[in-house]
C-alpha cells in the first residue's frame, strides 16, 4: 500500500506527458476529437486511473486527488489550445482557397421589373387605399350562390350558361367576377364597410385581340348609411382622374342583376369614347342576402378589367400581349 501512491502518481503523471506530446500532434479536428474522448472521456485513461483511487488512504487521496486535477487541467488547456490552432489555420486555408478575384469581370444580371399587369393592380390599389379602401380577397373556386345566387342572378340569367361560366364537376365554379368577395365580406362585417377586390376571373370568352379567357378584374364596393349616386359618381371621377389625368368621364344607364340603377362609364381617349368600367346602387336584394336592412343602408360597387385599363393607358393594340412573356415587349415598362 505504501507504494500504491506513488505508483498512482507517477502513472498520472506519465499520462500527462504523453498526453500534451500527442495532442500537440494532432493535426485535424477530428483526431483532436478523437484524443480528447481517449484521455479525458468517461471511459478513458484518466477516469481508469481515477478509478483506482479508492484503495488508497484517507490521508493519501487529498495529495493524489490534487494531482489528478492539475494533471486534467494541463492536459484540458492542450486541447483548447490546439483546437483553437486547428480551427486558426483551418480558416486561413480557407481563405487562401476562397480569395475573391476583384480584377474578374462580374456576371450581368438584369434587374426584374413589374410586370405591366400587377403595375396597372398596385397603381389601382393605392389609390382606392388612399381613399380609406380595405383589400380583400376570396377563393377563385367559387359556389354558385356566391357567384350568382347572392348577387340577384336568377338560374335563367344568360351569365350562367355553359357557354360563358367554367363549371366544375363537383357542381362548383370558376369565379366569373370578383363580385363573389363581396358577397363574403359582407356575410363576416357590419356596415360601414370599403373594400377594393382584386383578383383573377374567368369566362368562356373567345380570345382575341380584346378578350381573354383568364382576365383580372378589381371591383370596389361601399356599403353605409346615407350612399348615393352621387357618392359613386364622385368616387368613380377621383379614380380614373389619378389613373389617367383630368380627361371626359360620362355615365351611360345599363343594367347589371346585382346593382340598381346600373351604369357604363367611359373615359374620352385620344378622341374616342372608350367604355372602361361598369358601376351601380348595389341592389337592396343583395343587401337583404347578406343580412343588411336596405331601408337602413344603401351601397354603390364598381369594377373594372385591369387588362383593359392596361390597354387604355399603355396604347396596346393586343390583350395577348401582356400574356406572351415576351421580353421585347416587356422591357418597354
Amino acid at each position: 500500500m505504501t507504494n500504491q501512491p506513488n505508483n498512482l502518481e507517477a502513472q498520472l503523471l506519465a499520462l500527462q506527458q504523453e498526453g500534451e506530446k500527442a495532442i500537440s500532434a494532432a493535426n485535424t479536428l477530428e483526431s483532436l476529437e478523437e484524443l480528447r474522448v481517449s484521455y479525458l472521456g468517461k471511459k478513458g485513461q484518466m477516469g481508469t486511473l481515477l478509478r483506482s483511487m479508492g484503495k488508497l488512504s484517507a490521508e493519501e487521496k487529498p495529495k493524489i486527488g490534487a494531482i489528478a486535477n492539475t494533471v486534467k487541467e494541463a492536459l484540458q488547456a492542450s486541447l483548447d489550445k490546439q483546437r483553437h490552432a486547428l480551427e486558426a489555420a483551418k480558416i486561413q486555408a480557407q481563405l487562401k482557397t476562397e480569395t475573391l478575384d476583384v480584377t474578374m469581370p462580374g456576371i450581368y444580371r438584369p434587374q426584374g421589373q413589374i410586370h405591366p399587369i400587377n403595375g396597372m393592380i398596385d397603381k389601382a390599389l393605392d389609390i382606392f387605399v388612399g381613399m380609406g379602401y380595405t383589400v380583400a380577397s376570396g377563393p377563385d373556386m367559387e359556389t354558385d350562390y356566391y357567384n350568382f345566387e347572392a348577387l340577384n342572378t336568377p338560374p335563367d340569367h344568360p351569365a350562367r350558361d355553359m357557354q360563358d361560366t367554367f363549371y366544375l364537376p363537383d357542381g362548383n365554379l370558376l369565379r366569373t367576377h370578383t363580385s363573389s368577395v363581396q358577397i363574403r365580406y359582407m356575410e363576416t362585417e357590419e356596415p360601414p364597410i370599403r373594400i377594393i377586390a382584386p383578383g383573377r376571373v374567368y369566362r368562356r370568352d373567345t380570345v382575341d385581340a380584346t378578350h381573354a379567357a383568364v382576365f383580372h378584374q378589381l371591383e370596389l364596393l361601399a356599403v353605409d348609411e346615407g350612399l348615393t349616386f352621387t357618392d359613386l359618381k364622385g368616387t368613380i371621377k377621383v379614380f380614373l382622374q389619378a389613373m389617367f389625368g383630368d380627361l371626359p368621364i360620362r355615365f351611360r344607364a345599363s343594367y347589371f342583376p346585382f346593382t340598381e340603377p346600373s351604369a357604363e362609364v367611359d373615359l374620352q381617349w385620344n378622341g374616342r369614347w372608350l367604355e372602361v368600367m361598369g358601376c351601380g346602387m348595389v341592389d337592396p336584394n343583395v343587401l337583404k342576402a347578406v343580412g343588411y336592412d336596405p331601408e337602413v343602408y344603401t351601397g354603390f360597387a364598381a369594377g373594372f378589367g385591369v387588362e383593359r385599363f392596361a390597354m387604355v393607358l399603355h396604347q396596346l393594340d393586343d390583350i395577348r400581349r401582356v400574356y406572351a412573356s415576351d421580353l421585347r415587349f416587356l422591357r418597354q415598362f
